[in-house]
């Protein structure tokens, strides 16, 4: 093959001007994407302050724009990404995670005030798609849009509607019409001069009743708290004229469990976190969105220096440098409350505190699993983490994290100082401990029942909620909010605690306890409560995203088809991720086995 000869000379070419090459450079230089105009980032910048911002208060940060101007604007969003130094793609998957957050593009318009009308169990029973069905047009107003809304922790005061973040308890279409008119849009603060002692209600009710409740019920304040003795023990603690060690072990002698849910040893727990690497953290869980639950709103709005106090005892006592208490944001009056007590606490501490930081929810029930409670902290999407690696070990921000229920440090300076044998003193049926049973729907009495642990429903119904309405025979129950299974009034003897419900497929979980009378029907509460599941999934694993709409178009069937809704079930139970998807078919398998006529 001949190839050609190289050339002596080689000719250069000009592929482009020096002036070609100048506009290049000044194309690359400008950045992609939509810019931030300058109106946006003042506006911006007034709300969350001068730059540097951490990125773990990014939601934060997105619910001081929601709360301004009642959205989040598109333009708003690029300026925050901007102010940030996020990417907007970032801040934009985080907003729209969120139910809480509206995300509008451009000049679309932004109802002045929104109305949401809770449509859990409790509040379908006292009549809430009356309600969805006629407040539209008795509003009257294009400027005020009416949703309907999962459980808003209100269950003894139902049907509960929110205006913005004003609660009408009880809601007729009357008292929301009026609520709007007067612009009611926040819920009043209380007043800090209640005395409260809950353990001179062991074994009584703790919530009020009757249709004349207090909407924001006075509390305990911090100086009248430290005048009955509060803080003390913590203080005694901290220096160490108290040993952590022998704290620990109270608390393994008490038996008190985990009250969020999963119902871990709570002493066990502070031992595992205690043997860790330092710095250590503490994440705080008052998300309490299970619905039919209330029982954290109930003890937070009348005392919340005693749960304070129980989470300085474990800081002390586990060597925790920092502490998150993530609030869910249907409890704006909790939330304000907190405010002002955490201020006065810090103002005048009785000791030196750790770290507290109070953060805010925005409407995610995913985020009461622990480890998305820690990525929502992180501000994040509320995403179940895979594990292992526990909490314990690789938790917040990377650091063995101690995290607990609220009503878990509630009882811990009552424990302390009292003894453990106070606590597991009470009980019924062999079992040992008090716990707080939350009971909704068609019972005369609902409300917080500070009861035996082991109590059965029937026990319950009849001598802490006044038996069951007039008009209505006893027909079933849900023991443990929608996630717990439902069960026949015929099961009315089966003892209502840890480890005593999972062979009948359900458990106690948070002690939601939901009744319903012989004029409903069970199946219409399985369909509520998948159609909350399929609502809630955070839609990061496909058998729990897909499963759970599934399920909720074949329980509309009159007859159901069995054999796919057990395949359903099946892959939803063995693929999940989190307890989510796992526990979503606990209503159909309970169904299916306890009401087959229903569904026949």
């Amino acid at each position: 093959m001949n190839h050609p000869k190289p050339s002596g000379e080689i000719k250069a070419v000009a592929v482009a001007t020096a002036d070609d090459l100048r506009e290049t450079i000044r194309r690359k230089s400008k950045l992609k994407g939509r810019q931030a105009d300058d109106v946006s980032l003042a506006e911006v910048r007034q709300l969350i302050g001068a730059a540097p911002h951490r990125r773990d208060l990014l939601i934060e940060n997105l619910h001081k724009l929601n709360d301004e101007y009642r959205a989040l604007h598109d333009r708003h969003l690029v300026a925050l990404a901007k102010e940030m130094n996020l990417p907007m793609a970032e801040v934009y998957e985080v907003a729209t995670f969120y139910h809480h957050f509206e995300v509008v593009r451009g000049n679309d318009p932004v109802a002045d005030i929104t109305v949401r009308v809770c449509d859990g169990i409790a509040c379908e029973l006292a009549g809430a798609q009356n309600l969805l069905a006629k407040l539209p047009a008795i509003l009257g107003n294009p400027n005020v849009k009416v949703v309907a809304a999962p459980c808003v922790g209100r269950c003894e005061q139902a049907p509960v509607a929110v205006v913005h973040q004003y609660p009408v308890l009880f809601a007729t279409t009357d008292k929301v019409s009026a609520a709007v008119k007067n612009n009611l849009t926040t819920q009043p603060m209380a007043k800090d001069s209640a005395n409260f002692d809950p353990a001179a209600l062991a074994e009584k009710g703790v919530s009020p009743q009757g249709e004349n409740q207090a909407l924001s019920p006075d509390y305990v304040g911090y100086e009248s708290y430290r005048a009955q003795g509060g803080y003390a023990l913590a203080k005694e603690i901290f220096e160490g004229k108290k040993d952590g060690e022998s704290i620990v072990k109270i608390m393994e002698s008490s038996g008190l469990r985990g009250l969020g849910g999963a119902g871990f040893p709570a002493g066990r727990k502070w031992r595992i976190v205690r043997d860790q690497v330092a710095p250590k953290l503490m994440a705080v869980n008052i998300d309490e969105g299970e619905p039919g639950t209330f029982k954290d709103r109930t003890y937070l709005e009348r005392d919340p220096h005693r749960f304070l106090e129980g989470l300085l005892i474990a800081a002390s006592v586990v060597g925790i440098d920092a502490c998150y208490i993530y609030l869910r944001d249907e409890y704006h009056g909790c939330r304000e409350l907190l405010e002002v007590e955490l201020a006065k606490l810090k103002a005048n501490p009785p000791f030196k505190l750790p770290l507290i930081e109070l953060r805010r929810g925005a409407g995610a029930y995913i985020c009461g699993e622990e480890s998305a409670m820690i990525e929502s902290i992180e501000g994040k999407r509320g995403e179940p983490r895979m594990r292992p690696p526990y909490i314990a070990q690789v938790g917040l921000f990377g650091r063995p994290t101690l995290e607990h229920n609220f009503e878990t440090l509630y009882w811990v300076r009552d424990i302390v100082q009292r003894g453990p044998e106070w606590f597991s003193s009470f009980g019924r049926h062999d079992r040992k401990g008090l716990r707080s049973y939350s009971v909704s729907g068609r019972v005369k009495n609902p409300g917080v029942k500070l009861a035996p642990a082991g109590i059965t429903i029937q026990e319950l119904i009849d001598e802490y909620c006044g038996g069951m309405q007039d008009g209505h025979k006893f027909y079933g129950y849900l023991p443990g909010g929608a996630s717990g299974g439902i069960l026949p009034a015929t099961m009315n003897d089966i003892p209502l605690d840890f480890d005593t419900l999972q062979p009948y497929g359900c458990f106690i979980g948070s002690a939601a306890v939901m009744v319903f009378g012989d004029k409903d029907k069970a199946r219409d509460m399985a369909l509520n409560v998948m159609h909350f599941f399929e609502h809630e999934s955070c839609g990061q694993c496909t058998p729990c995203r897909v499963g759970t709409s599934k399920a909720a178009k074949l329980m509309q069937s009159k007859s159901w088809d069995q054999d796919t809704l057990e395949d359903l079930a099946t892959v939803m139970v063995d693929a999940s991720i989190c307890g989510l998807g796992q526990a979503a078919p606990n209503p159909i398998r309970c169904i299916a086995k306890y009401f087959p006529e229903e569904v026949a």
